[in-house]
């Protein structure tokens, strides 16, 4: 077998795999980032609260290109990913600000490996491949793990040694703890309070911001409000209320840069705040909620409710309009809508009809056929805010069938 040199030297051919196989390998990958997340949750409690916080997104991403850009080595030799390399050094950093040294880190990626090892060993087998090939790619594989050490090592040493002296790194490793989700680390955060010369406030409000974020944000900011910008996921915890006085210094340093105020909350709910400031980010993006320069999710909290489980609320209205699902497509949609707008306002005919831009008496007709359909459900309590529930959620869906 034809050796592989053992440098991890940043962007080394992986010879002598074959170029073809990367096809083999390219299916693989999302069963392998699922399967890598959950053995090294298991295998490391530690990193349990990255891969379910509101940093998951980014870990995740940084698995997948971590795969990909192997596989993509294996197609095209020595290319490189600079998405993938700033990954992760961000990995890195982020053991540096939680405090661990890198054993763990390097454990994962190890674990990772022995994982995408027998995969490939259940795809030699599925065709047949050679243990020759098997092998080399054991080799490459553990040598690309190497590589992928290199690079965490760099952000590692760069956050250690920006520590030292740079109380704002103190800040971001603050925020960063805030922001992890309970149970926070009282100890650890006092005393980088002490050392970052910051109060750990009763209540925060933690403000998501759309990437890329202009260079002139941070210096914009309050004294006291805690930034970390550099991340996939960049945000900000101001401490306490968003107050009229917080609103100019934060739509004044935004400079551009749209944003999304999560809910005041105290610090250990931090995560919460984050995470749903984000999903409402989201929801701007898929066009259910209207874009703004500055965006509070206290104006979202029902739309963040009802669409919080999609699969849950399609369930929930496929059970509540199941007497309407024998009728055609046009007629069903036309029920549908009359009905949420009657349910929701509790209007009369002719203001629902004005809504709806049709005859009252095309309303009354339609209502009557409800009542057939429904009989007593639309009268009991319960099915009735589950029915404003479900028609609400599907309103916001842009009337998507659940079926």
């Amino acid at each position: 077998m034809p050796a592989i040199a053992q440098s991890p030297n940043i962007g080394e051919p992986l010879d002598p795999l074959p170029r073809e196989f990367a096809d083999l390998m390219r299916p693989e990958i999302p069963g392998l980032i699922k399967e890598i997340g959950m053995e090294v949750q298991r295998t490391y409690p530690v990193y349990a609260h990255l891969f379910n916080g509101p940093h998951s997104d980014a870990i995740r991403q940084g698995v997948e290109q971590a795969l990909a850009a192997f596989v993509e080595r294996v197609a095209v030799p020595g290319a490189t990913s600079a998405l993938r390399d700033e990954l992760l050094r961000k990995f890195g950093r982020v053991e540096a600000y939680e405090g661990r040294d890198l054993g763990c880190l390097q454990g994962a990626y190890r674990l990772g490996a022995r994982i995408a090892l027998r995969r490939a060993k259940s795809i030699g087998r599925t065709y047949n491949l050679s243990p020759t090939l098997i092998l080399a790619f054991a080799d490459a594989l553990f040598a690309y793990v190497e590589e992928l050490e290199a690079l965490s090592r760099e952000g590692y040493v760069m956050a250690q040694a920006r520590a030292v002296s740079d109380v704002a790194a103190r800040r971001r490793q603050l925020l960063h703890l805030v922001v992890a989700g309970p149970p926070l680390p009282r100890a650890t955060i006092a005393e980088l309070c002490e050392e970052a010369s910051w109060q750990l406030p009763s209540e925060c409000t933690l403000v998501a911001l759309r990437p890329p974020v202009a260079e002139l944000v941070q210096a914009g900011l309050d004294r006291d409000v805690l930034a970390d910008l550099t991340l996939p996921q960049p945000h900000l915890l101001i401490p306490g209320p968003l107050t009229p006085q917080r609103r100019v210094m934060l739509e004044s340093a935004l400079a551009g840069t749209h944003a999304v105020v999560g809910l005041t909350v105290p610090p250990a709910q931090a995560a919460h705040s984050v995470r749903w400031a984000r999903r409402v980010l989201q929801l701007i993006d898929e066009g259910v909620v209207a874009d703004a320069p500055l965006v509070r999710c206290e104006e979202h909290l029902t739309t963040l409710w009802l669409l919080s489980d999609p699969a849950l609320t399609a369930h929930l209205a496929a059970r509540e309009l199941a007497p309407l699902d024998e009728l055609s497509g046009t007629r069903r949609e036309r029920l549908i809508e009359t009905l949420r707008v009657h349910v929701s306002t509790r209007a009369p005919a002719e203001q629902v009809g004005e809504m709806l831009g049709v005859h009252a008496q095309t309303v009354r007709y339609r209502l009557r056929n409800l009542d057939a359909h429904f009989g007593d459900r639309l009268l009991d309590p319960d099915h009735r805010f589950a029915l404003e529930a479900a028609l609400r959620s599907l309103h916001l869906n842009g009337g998507k069938r659940t079926d």
